[in-house]
């Protein structure tokens, strides 16, 4: 299976070894950064040398303390030029046609940084491919002047793009057609870290992908309950350059759009925000956040003062679960903050993720092979959020009842729609859908979780008591 998957995948394709990763855990590096270091220091066995990664790691990835005096000071005081692989955004003003960014990493805001004219000209075209753009970036500083007064300001001085191949979507596509969909599912693991063979069965092994969906389709909300240990935490969290793992306090502001600052909030620069540990999250103002999420989370719509966008990404709640609660048709969302116990905002969730069926984790689990690279795997999993064809295939195929609630429908569908594109990536029209494989791997599970949602409904309103989803069919099955 590995030498299949290095055959076909080549240079996408990095040596892990999780059952030894002290070294890689004292680096407190994110999984996709993880993948990218490693593909730029090993040899074709597989092999790096520790001393040459740790030393690339401390010169061009600091931590945030590094960051606040000592490269501050290398820049500002010692008039260094710095070298740092990070996240970057860029902003215009529309008045001065000033251009500036944004490093989130270490709270360097636009106001106190630019990119002058010529910089920008040699690096538009990859800062201005999205919101964000991972790179190594290079800074100096642009020291306060007189006459004309202004203030000192942090400068970019270059720009590298973070991703050192082309990524083809469309290859990518047609490799899938190569593998089983049981290849597949292992091969989609490995990506994400773990290791086929430490599963008992393919329902955990899918059990654990279903948090993956979010990954592959625009605004899709979901909730997830589960025992400690199961690793919520470290796919929403470690695996994408595109998501957002946020934990502790949440405001509006940070959230959707802050108006002091005129920043947009995590909804645009994210592809998912998980609210982790969601029992302990405390919101700003809890009204003001319900209103805004229910309005959000409908449509993609940020109203807020004046300012108004769209955004697509999904919002996830993760949250831990006693065993005795376990069960759909008991109250399981009790703990929850109050916003979260109204049946509108509910509504707003297109599904249940039941954490308990995915196992506590152990070093079996563990990838110790060769799998995708995480990094480049991440990327095919946003590209994939633009391409609208699957959803054409899915309300071609799938059938309902035309009186079905309209929520209950788009929960189902969407859900359904990214289990297709995550795993049958290479159909391209309706005539590639296997029928059995669509019921048994996307249709079934996505109403399988939308259901959860409406019994959690039904506990807390005896208006939705008793009312069921309809049964969802594929033509020609």
């Amino acid at each position: 299976m590995e030498e299949k998957l290095r055959d076909y995948f080549d240079e996408m394709v990095v040596y892990k070894d999780l059952k030894k990763s002290n070294f890689f855990k004292s680096l407190s590096l994110p999984s996709f950064l993880r993948d990218w270091v490693l593909k730029k220091f090993e040899d074709e066995d597989g092999e790096f040398d520790i001393e040459e990664i740790a030393q690339f790691v401390q010169t061009y990835l600091p931590k945030k303390e590094d960051w606040d005096v000592g490269i501050k000071n290398r820049i500002i005081m010692e008039y260094e030029n710095v070298k740092i692989l990070t996240k970057i955004m860029v902003n215009i003003d529309i008045s001065t046609q000033e251009i500036s960014f944004y490093l989130p990493a270490f709270d360097l805001s636009p106001h106190e940084t630019i990119i002058e004219a010529d910089v920008w000209q040699e690096c538009k075209e990859q800062l201005s491919q999205g919101r964000e753009c991972w790179g190594v970036v290079e800074l100096g500083y642009r020291p306060p002047t007189e006459q004309p007064r202004q203030p000192g300001k942090i400068k970019l001085i270059s720009f590298t793009d973070f991703c050192p191949y082309v990524v083809d979507l469309d290859y990518y596509k047609e490799l899938r057609a190569e593998f089983s969909v049981h290849e597949w599912i292992d091969i989609l693991l490995g990506a994400i870290d773990y290791n086929a063979s430490g599963y008992k069965d393919e329902p955990e092994k899918r059990a654990v992908l279903t948090r993956l969906l979010p990954f592959v389709e625009k605004r899709l909300n979901l909730m997830e309950l589960a025992p400690k240990g199961t690793g919520k935490s470290y796919i929403y969290g470690s695996i994408s350059k595109y998501g957002n793992l946020s934990a502790g306090y949440m405001t509006r502001a940070k959230l959707f759009y802050d108006l002091g600052k005129h920043l947009e909030g995590l909804v645009y620069n994210s592809d998912f925000i998980a609210f982790d540990e969601i029992q302990k999250m405390q919101f700003s103002d809890m009204k003001e956040m319900g209103a805004a999420l229910q309005t959000y989370m409908e449509n993609g719509n940020v109203t807020i003062s004046g300012h108004s966008g769209l955004a697509d990404a999904g919002i996830i709640l993760l949250g831990n679960i006693p065993q005795e609660i376990m069960d759909d048709t008991k109250l399981m969302i009790g703990d929850l903050p109050s916003l979260f116990h109204d049946t509108a905002m509910l509504d707003r969730f297109h599904g249940f993720i039941k954490g308990w069926e995915i196992p506590r984790m152990n070093d079996d689990m563990k990838i110790s092979g060769w799998g995708l690279n995480s990094e480049y795997f991440c990327t095919i999993l946003h590209l994939l959020r633009d391409d609208a064809s699957y959803r054409a295939i899915v309300d071609e195929i799938v059938e309902y009842p035309e009186k079905s609630d309209t929520r209950d429908a788009e929960a189902v569908k969407r859900i359904a729609t990214a289990y297709l594109k995550l795993l049958f990536p290479h159909v391209r029209n309706s005539s590639d859908v296997n029928r059995r494989e669509f019921m048994q791997y996307c249709l079934r599970p996505a109403y399988k979780m939308r259901k959860s949602i409406r019994r959690q409904q039904g506990i807390l309103d005896i208006e939705y008591r008793g009312k069921d989803i309809p049964v969802f069919t594929v033509k020609g099955e």
